[in-house]
C-alpha cells in the first residue's frame, strides 16, 4: 500500500483530533489522481457528540465581549499569513487550482478575517430616550450553535465566508467541510486552536449525506448556512427551515455575460476568457454564457487568441474528479451534435506527466441555441456558450430566462447602456466591464432565483443579521417623570 501525502483526516471535536467515523473515503488529488489521505465518514453521533462540546462552550464564549473574542482572530489572521504558503499548497493539491489561485484564495480569507475582527466598529448597540426617562435599547446576540456546510470549490474560503463572524459574534460553530476537499478544514481548526480559542466553541465534523441531514434536524442548531450545488440547496434549505432553523444556502448559477460591438476589445476578450477558465470554471462566479449582440465577431476572434494562453497543468488547473471532466466533456459533444460549433476544444485533455490527472481545456461553444443544455445547466468548468442576439432588449431577455441569478456583466463603453443591463439584469451581483463582479468586505455576496435560498447574504455586512438576533430593553428608573401614554 503507498504511502499517504497527508495525515488521516479526524474530525476536530472539543478541542481534539478524533477519526469518529465508522468508514472512510479516499481523498484524491485531481492533479494526478492519485489518493492522498483519507477521511471519515461520521454518523449523526460523530455531531451530537460536536453539539454537546460546542454546548457547554457556548456561555463563557458568548459572555466575552466583542473586543475580547476579535483578539483571537487577530492571532488567527497573523498565522494564516504565516503559514500561507504551506495553505496554498493544500488548496493546490487537494483541490487542483494552479499555486497562483490557490495563494488568491488564502489571501481572500485573510481578508475575510480582517473583516470578522472590524466587527466592533461595525456592529454597535442604539440606544434611544423614547420618552422622558424612558430609554430603549437594542443589543446584538448570537443566536446559539450553528453549522456551516461548505463546497469543494474553496476549500480555504468558503469556510472563512461564514465561520469568522459566525465565531466573532458569539456563536459555536460546527463545520461539515466537503468530503473531496477535507484537509483545509482540519488545518484550519489547528491554527484556530493555536490562536486560543477555547474548546469546543469551534468544531468539524466531517461526512457525506447523512451528516448533512442531521444537522438539517437537530433541534439545537439554530442556524445553518450552505453552500453548494442548487439542487442540494433547496434540499437543505426545506429540510433546516422545516426543522426551524435559520438557514441561507448558495446554490449553483448560469452566469451570462452581455458582450456589445462597441466594448474594448482586449479587455472584453481577457476578462471573459479569463472568468469562463479561472479556477478551471470552478466558481459560481464564473462566466458561463457570453451573449453577443450584434457585431461582436472581433471581439471573439480575440477571445480565440487568449484561450490559446492557457495552458493545462501550468495557467490551468484541473476539475475536480475524474466523473466532473465526463460530465463536462459531455455538454460540449452534446451541443456539437445539436448543431453548436466548438470553437476552442478543451476535451481529451491530458497532461504530461499527470496522465491521471483530471484536466478540461478551455472551451468556446459559438452558436448555441437558448433552449440546449450546454446553455441552460449549470457546466463547472472552463467552458463558456456563445448565443448571438440581435440587440440588448433580446439580450437581456436571454439572461432574464435563466433559472439561476447569481451574477451578470455587461462590456460596453457606454454608461447608459450599461445602467440598462445593471438595472434589468435578473442577478444578486452586476459587472461592468468586469468578468468576476465579487463584492469585496463590507459588502455583501449572493445571489438571486435559483442561485440562493434564504434571506440576506452569507458575507459581510449581510451576514451580521444572519448570525445574531436582537435583544431590546426599555429601562425606567425616575418615578418623579410625569407619566404619558408612552410610559
Amino acid at each position: 500500500m503507498a504511502t499517504l501525502i497527508y495525515p488521516d483526516v479526524k474530525n476536530f471535536i472539543n478541542g481534539t483530533f478524533d477519526g469518529n467515523g465508522q468508514h472512510v473515503l479516499d481523498v484524491m488529488s485531481p492533479l494526478t489522481g492519485e489518493v492522498i489521505s483519507n477521511v471519515p465518514l461520521s454518523g449523526a453521533s460523530a455531531l451530537q457528540t460536536a453539539v454537546e462540546a460546542a454546548k457547554s462552550a457556548f456561555p463563557d464564549w458568548s459572555g466575552l465581549t466583542l473586543k475580547e473574542r476579535v483578539q483571537f482572530f487577530f492571532r488567527y489572521r497573523s498565522l494564516l499569513e504565516k503559514h500561507m504558503e504551506e495553505l496554498t499548497k493544500l488548496v493546490h493539491v487537494e483541490n487542483g487550482k494552479t499555486m497562483e489561485e490557490a495563494r488568491a484564495e488564502v489571501m481572500k480569507s485573510i481578508e475575510l478575517c480582517e473583516f470578522a475582527v472590524s466587527m466592533p466598529q461595525i456592529v454597535t448597540n442604539e440606544i434611544q430616550e423614547v420618552s422622558r426617562g424612558v430609554e430603549c435599547r437594542i443589543e446584538r446576540k448570537p443566536v446559539g450553535i450553528v453549522a456551516c456546510i461548505t463546497p469543494f470549490n474553496f476549500p480555504n474560503m468558503v469556510p472563512h465566508w461564514t465561520v469568522p463572524n459566525a465565531l466573532v459574534l458569539g456563536n459555536c460553530v460546527i463545520l461539515k467541510p466537503s468530503e473531496l476537499v477535507p484537509l483545509s478544514a482540519m488545518r484550519m481548526a489547528e491554527l484556530l486552536k493555536e490562536a486560543g480559542i477555547p474548546d469546543g466553541v469551534f468544531n468539524v465534523v466531517n461526512g457525506g449525506k447523512e451528516i448533512v441531514e442531521a444537522i438539517c434536524d437537530h433541534p439545537e442548531i439554530k442556524a445553518t448556512s450552505f453552500v453548494g450545488s442548487t439542487r442540494v440547496a433547496k434540499i437543505v434549505y426545506r429540510r433546516a427551515s422545516s426543522n426551524l432553523q435559520r438557514c441561507v444556502a448558495l446554490g449553483g448559477a448560469k452566469n451570462h455575460l452581455l458582450v456589445l460591438p462597441d466594448a474594448h476589445v482586449e479587455m472584453t476578450a481577457n476578462n471573459v476568457v479569463a472568468s469562463m477558465a479561472g479556477c478551471a470554471g470552478q466558481r459560481c462566479m464564473a462566466a458561463s454564457v457570453m451573449v453577443g449582440v450584434d457585431k461582436v465577431q472581433h471581439i471573439i476572434d480575440k477571445m480565440i487568441e487568449e484561450a490559446a494562453k492557457i495552458i493545462p497543468g501550468k495557467n490551468l488547473g484541473s476539475v475536480i474528479s475524474k466523473e466532473a471532466k465526463e460530465r463536462i466533456e459531455k455538454y460540449i459533444t452534446e451541443a456539437e451534435a445539436q448543431g453548436a460549433k466548438i470553437l476552442v476544444d478543451g476535451r481529451n485533455t491530458t497532461v504530461s506527466g499527470k496522465e491521471d490527472g483530471y484536466y478540461v481545456g478551455p472551451t468556446i461553444i459559438d452558436f448555441v441555441k437558448p433552449d440546449m443544455a450546454v446553455a441552460r445547466e449549470e457546466i463547472f468548468g472552463p467552458v463558456i456558450s456563445i448565443i448571438r442576439a440581435r440587440d440588448l432588449d433580446e439580450a437581456i431577455d436571454i439572461e432574464n430566462g435563466s433559472n439561476y441569478g447569481n451574477a451578470a456583466a455587461v462590456f460596453t463603453q457606454s454608461g447608459g447602456l450599461a445602467k440598462r443591463v445593471m438595472e434589468k439584469a435578473s442577478a444578486g451581483m452586476i459587472g461592468v466591464n468586469i468578468g468576476v463582479p465579487v463584492p469585496r468586505e463590507p459588502f455583501s455576496f449572493g445571489g438571486w432565483n435559483e442561485s440562493k435560498f434564504g434571506v440576506g447574504d452569507i458575507t459581510g455586512r449581510s451576514s451580521i443579521e444572519f448570525w445574531t438576533q436582537n435583544k431590546k430593553t426599555t429601562t425606567k428608573w425616575n418615578p418623579e417623570d410625569k407619566r404619558d401614554w408612552m410610559s
